[in-house]
């Protein structure tokens, strides 16, 4: 019996025979061309290219009954990244440049903007080589006549097991036979991950060597719950993990029966319970636990593509999709939040010392009005779509502020030169997450429609703590009393304002905080979806009075391990929660 750790991307238990998955190592060709052979190879290529795009069509079109619009969707996007003028503008340039033939220029170029993006050191970025990979391994199979295996053929229930997966992969299985997934790569943010939530897949990725130890036939237990895969369980440790997938069934069935009930105290406090996405094919799983609205929708994923930035139409149908997936429901739009931990296309992540402190999020939009406003523009297209709220992170002052609320107007200005509709009542609000906009809440709030409090940024700027450092993780604590205080600040100041105020940050979905938070007297929570119906549960249960109480308690306290130890006892004696 082995036990291994990984992360946990989907909820659940499994328990069932291993069927290991690995494509076949091919021997790629390497040979010079001459410069009168490129345009030869070129057409290669672009054969190989149209070649797979037809075979992503079929698939589409094969699985249109059975899979909803988001998978359809992914397919969709490694259509347009097949077909990005970009993509083979680099292969022709390479052709030219090396005079190798097609199957290492298209290596090299893929190697090429996988270094870009796995530079970025952003997980979210870096998780999106593996669409590059889906691609370049349909456009080498081509080149090569190179048949792969499907994993649509599969007729016994079993846990698939592979080094990693595809979103091809994932979408083409037959799901009625995939019962857990367990992968050495992979992570939270990454299609796959996204895909098995999607599909209810208890799933562990990000395992290592998962498949080195583990042959099909063997026994194993994928428990996404606690992100440990057991390879080859003895009889207690089976019949342990049966009985917790029998609870874990029941517990999810009672938190469903939530789903049409509003997160409202049991004294009459209504709380708006929304999502954080990261991607549109994340708004199935929205709509599937009961969110009130998404909360946070980072517009990050638009800005992938190494080298270059999307246009105002690319952005206009993405946010249109998402506004019109979820109305009547409230959707809140981060503009755009890029350097920092996140790669600003063009520019070498080492061009900054210290890049959490520098040219990043409003600070590069408002030095780069061309394509702030190309956004905002977009956002305000989208806008008779549906029920859009606009939020401007990481402000530090008013300055800052009437800035981009100027260049808003602006854009608005145009658009109606030119004869575009839009919604001229969207709410603007902006992300509280640096000190500073904290302690001026009270006139920042003059500004705005509402406010959304960033805990993820706030706590490592007030603590000083870096939260991606593990020598200091310790010092990352969301029950600072320092940081409790701020909050509570940042709230009294936006309701004096008669604004309401939310938290979009992961201290949001942390089940101990969720009563100190509406103590805090917080209007709105938004998070990962899937934690909703249990953080809803907890609203539920308690009332306005419990919770001002335990917060009452906890603001006299003077360390945050003398407020964890209480919140936690607190909790404990109250609920019995499945750890996930």
């Amino acid at each position: 019996m082995k036990f291994d750790k990984g992360i946990m991307v989907s909820p659940g238990i499994a328990i069932g025979r291993a069927f290991i998955y690995s494509e076949d190592i091919i021997s790629i060709p390497d040979y010079d061309i001459s410069p009168g052979q490129v345009a030869y190879e070129f057409e290669r290529f672009d054969s190989a290219v149209e070649k797979a795009a037809q075979e992503i069509i079929k698939l589409r079109d094969r699985i249109s009954n059975e899979m909803g619009e988001k998978e359809q969707k992914f397919l969709e996007s490694h259509l347009l990244m097949l077909k990005d003028p970009s993509f083979a503008e680099q292969i022709n340039e390479q052709l030219r440049r090396q005079e190798k033939n097609t199957e290492q220029i298209l290596l090299s170029v893929i190697e090429n903007m996988t270094t870009k993006l796995n530079d970025t050191g952003n997980d979210y970025f870096r998780e999106r080589i593996i669409d590059l990979h889906d691609i370049s391994r349909r456009i080498m199979g081509h080149l090569m006549y190179q048949k792969k295996i499907s994993l649509a053929d599969l007729k016994e229930e079993c846990i698939l097991v592979a080094h990693n997966l595809l979103p091809s992969d994932v979408i083409s299985m037959n799901k009625r036979m995939v019962i857990g997934i367990a992968t050495d790569a992979g992570g939270k943010t990454s299609h796959v991950a996204i895909l098995a939530r999607s599909f209810e897949i208890p799933a562990v990725l990000g395992l290592s060597d998962i498949t080195k130890f583990v042959q099909s036939g063997d026994e194993i237990i994928v428990d996404g719950n606690e992100g440990m895969v057991i390879v080859q369980p003895d009889k207690n440790t089976k019949k342990k993990y049966i009985g917790n997938k029998k609870a874990w069934q029941k517990h999810e069935l009672q938190l469903l029966n939530l789903n049409e009930l509003p997160a409202e105290t049991r004294d009459g406090k209504l709380i708006q319970l929304e999502a954080n996405i990261e991607v549109p094919e994340e708004i199935d799983s929205v709509l599937a636990h009961g969110a009130d609205g998404i909360g946070l929708y980072r517009s990050e994923f638009l800005y992938i593509l190494p080298g270059r930035f999307p246009s105002e139409e690319e952005q206009f149908e993405a946010y249109r999709y998402v506004l019109e997936s979820m109305k009547p429901k409230s959707v809140t739009i981060r503009t755009l939040d890029l350097g920092g931990d996140k790669i600003i296309p063009g520019v070498k992540p080492g061009d900054e010392t210290n890049p959490i402190l520098g040219w990043r999020s409003v600070r590069f939009c408002l030095s780069r009005p061309d394509i702030f406003k190309s956004q905002l523009r977009a956002l305000l297209r989208a806008s008779v779509y549906g029920n859009l709220k606009i939020m401007f992170p990481m402000i530090s002052g008013i300055e800052e502020l009437n800035d981009i609320l100027e260049l808003l107007d602006e854009s608005k200005n145009e658009l109606d030169r030119e004869g575009y509709s839009v919604n001229n009542d969207v709410p603007v609000g902006i992300m509280i997450e640096v000190p500073s906009a904290a302690f001026t809440s009270d006139i920042l709030a003059k500004k705005v429609s509402f406010f959304s409090i960033g805990t993820n940024d706030l706590i490592q700027y007030m603590i000083a703590v870096d939260r991606e450092n593990e020598r200091i993780a310790y010092l990352y604590e969301p029950f600072h009393p320092g940081v409790l205080r701020l909050i509570k600040l940042v709230i009294d100041n936006a309701h004096g304002q008669g604004i309401p105020v939310g938290m979009c940050g992961e201290m949001a979905g942390d089940t101990n905080s969720a009563v100190i938070l509406l103590g805090l007297g917080l209007d709105e929570l938004s998070m990962s979806a899937i934690g909703i119906p249990e953080i809803k549960k907890i609203i539920r249960s308690v009332t306005i009075a419990d919770a001002e109480d335990i917060v009452g308690s906890i603001m006299e306290m003077k360390s945050y391990r003398e407020i964890d130890d209480y919140v936690k006892a607190w909790m404990e004696e109250r609920f019995d929660f499945i750890s996930y």
